[in-house]
């Protein structure tokens, strides 16, 4: 059966949702010590966490990109990732969802959390049929999520490396077992409604 186009698909438990992010050293090893961030992590800039982690190896090219050396899995609870879901706005204006663009363009101004549904990506990150969800966090959004939601930080670049090893020697089923297991996320019928879910 195929996948839905836009699904949230996690590693969740019952009161809790990994997210990815990917930094610096000097941010990402304190944060992954310490449970938080550090100082240095700017509270006012918008920040983006992915539920996927091989759309997070995407983005930081298996942490070889300079400045996302150091892959974070940070834990944070189902009631604040669903808060800034409820109080999320999509990045793009979308015909026949929202009522036109300039409707659109005042909802994403008063949003604290904005989504992009982005193609999934395989172990070889190439594109998937389906999307992934990206949840960009600012202001008070940003505020909650570094000062409220995390529940734990662990650092998952050696998990990277290894899978990428596995890819690049084509040893597919040893990459994919060491995949997070993640698995649909129990949106409910009205979460996703105002994002195109």
């Amino acid at each position: 059966m195929a996948e839905p186009k836009h699904q949230i698909r996690a590693l969740h438990t019952a009161s809790t949702v990994t997210v990815y992010q990917a930094y610096a050293p000097e941010i990402g090893l304190p944060a992954a010590r310490d449970g938080r961030f550090p100082a240095a992590w700017k509270r006012d800039r918008m920040t983006w966490i992915k539920p996927s982690f091989l759309w997070m190896m995407y983005r930081c090219g298996w942490a070889g990109k300079e400045g996302q050396e150091t892959v974070l899995a940070i834990e944070i609870t189902r009631e604040g990732f669903e808060w800034a879901l409820a109080n999320s706005c999509l990045s793009h204006y979308e015909h026949g969802l929202h009522p036109d663009r300039a409707a659109w363009k005042h909802q994403l101004k008063r949003s604290p959390a904005r989504v992009q549904w982005d193609p999934e990506r395989d172990l070889h990150l190439r594109p998937l049929p389906h999307r992934s969800l990206q949840l960009g966090l600012a202001g008070e959004a940003a505020r909650r999520y570094a000062e409220e939601w995390i529940v734990s930080i662990a650092d998952v670049t050696t998990l990277a490396h290894t899978i990428h090893e596995h890819v690049r020697d084509r040893a597919l089923d040893a990459a994919r077992q060491l995949l997070p297991a993640e698995r649909p996320y129990p949106a409910g019928d009205t979460l996703l409604t105002h994002l195109g879910g």
